[in-house]
C-alpha cells in the first residue's frame, strides 16, 4: 500500500531542490521531479536540475532521463509518477513530488477539471496556460482527450491546439471525439497527498535569480546551450534561445544578463500566478519553510 505522498511546489529560485533534499532526509524518502524541462537529459545547468552530487544524497526519479528531442506530457508524467510510487512503496519509502510545472502537479493529484460544467471560462483558461506551460504540455493535454485530433494538429501550431481543446473540453465534439482515457491519479488511487508551497519576497527571488543566472554563465550554460541547440524539443526551456542568440553575436554579454534575468522573473511571475488557483495548497514563506514543512508532513499519513 501506498503511504502518503508530499507535494513540494514553488517559484524557480525559491529553494525547493534543497529542501526537498533536507526533508527526504529526515523521512527517509525519495524524491520525484514534477518540472517539464528538467526531464531532459543533458540540461543540468540550464534547467537547475539536481546535480549528480545532489541525486548522490538521495535517489531522483523522472530527473533527466529523456532525449530533449522526445516530446513528453502531463498524463505520461501522471502514468510514470504513479509507477515511481509503487515502486518506492514496494521498497518502503516514502515519496516527495518536487518541481515548478503546476500543470504536472495537479494532474497528477487528480485536480484537472476536465468538464466544461465545472470551467465556466474554458478559453480564459486555456489563455493562461498556454501562458504558462510549453507547447507540448498542452498537446499532451489534448492527446490525453482526444488522441485522433491531436494526431493531426502539429504540436507547434499553439492556435488549433487550443482551439481543440476547447472543443474537447466544451464537449462540442462528443459525438465524433475519442473517448478519453480515465488517468490514474492520487485521488482515484485513494493516495493521500499534502501540497507545499514554497513563496518568497519579491526582492529575495530576483536576487536569487540574479545570483543564479550568475552560476548558470559560470558553470557552462552557453556550451550546454550550444550541445542542445535550436531545434530540441526541449530548447524553448528559459535561458536557452538567449544563449543561443548571444552565441550567434545578437546580443551582448549584459544584453544576455539581463535578458536572462527578465525572462526568468516573467517565468516566476507565472507559475506563481498558476499556483494561486491551485487547490488545497498550503503556503510556506521560505524563511522558516524547513520548520514549517516538517510540521506538515508529519499530518501525512504514514509520515508523523
Amino acid at each position: 500500500m501506498n503511504p502518503g505522498v508530499l507535494i513540494l511546489a514553488g517559484p524557480t529560485a525559491s529553494g525547493k531542490t534543497e529542501l526537498a533534499l533536507a526533508l527526504a532526509e529526515a523521512f527517509d524518502a525519495e524524491i520525484i521531479g514534477a518540472d517539464s524541462r528538467q526531464i531532459y537529459r543533458g540540461m543540468t545547468i540550464g534547467t537547475a536540475a539536481p546535480t549528480p552530487e545532489q541525486r548522490a544524497r538521495v535517489p531522483h526519479h523522472l530527473v533527466e532521463f529523456l532525449d530533449p528531442f522526445e516530446r513528453y506530457s502531463a498524463a505520461r508524467f501522471a502514468v510514470d509518477a504513479l509507477a515511481e510510487l509503487d515502486q518506492m512503496a514496494r521498497r518502503g519509502k516514502r515519496a516527495i513530488v518536487v518541481g515548478g510545472t503546476g500543470f504536472y502537479i495537479r494532474t497528477l493529484a487528480g485536480d484537472v477539471t476536465l468538464a466544461a460544467g465545472h470551467d465556466e471560462s474554458v478559453r480564459d483558461r486555456l489563455a493562461l496556460e498556454a501562458r504558462i506551460h510549453p507547447r507540448d504540455v498542452l498537446h499532451g493535454w489534448l492527446a490525453s482527450l482526444d488522441p485522433a485530433r491531436a494526431a493531426a494538429i502539429d504540436p507547434a501550431d499553439p492556435y488549433r491546439v487550443s482551439r481543440a481543446l476547447e472543443v474537447a473540453l466544451s464537449g462540442r465534439a462528443r459525438e465524433t471525439a475519442v473517448e478519453p482515457r480515465v488517468l490514474g491519479t492520487l485521488k482515484n488511487r485513494g493516495i493521500p497527498y499534502k501540497k507545499l508551497y514554497l513563496t518568497v519576497e519579491r526582492d529575495e527571488l530576483e536576487r536569487r535569480i540574479d545570483a543564479r543566472i550568475e552560476r548558470m554563465l559560470a558553470t557552462g550554460l552557453l556550451e550546454e546551450a550550444e550541445r542542445i541547440g535550436p531545434d530540441a524539443v526541449a530548447a524553448d526551456a528559459v535561458g536557452y534561445r538567449e544563449a543561443l542568440a548571444y552565441l550567434r553575436g545578437r546580443m551582448t554579454s549584459a544584453e544576455l544578463r539581463d535578458r536572462l534575468a527578465r525572462t526568468t522573473r516573467r517565468y516566476a511571475k507565472r507559475q506563481a500566478t498558476w499556483f494561486r488557483t491551485e487547490p488545497d495548497l498550503l503556503a510556506l514563506p521560505a524563511a522558516d519553510a524547513r520548520r514549517a514543512a516538517v510540521a506538515a508532513a508529519r499530518e501525512i499519513p504514514g509520515w508523523a
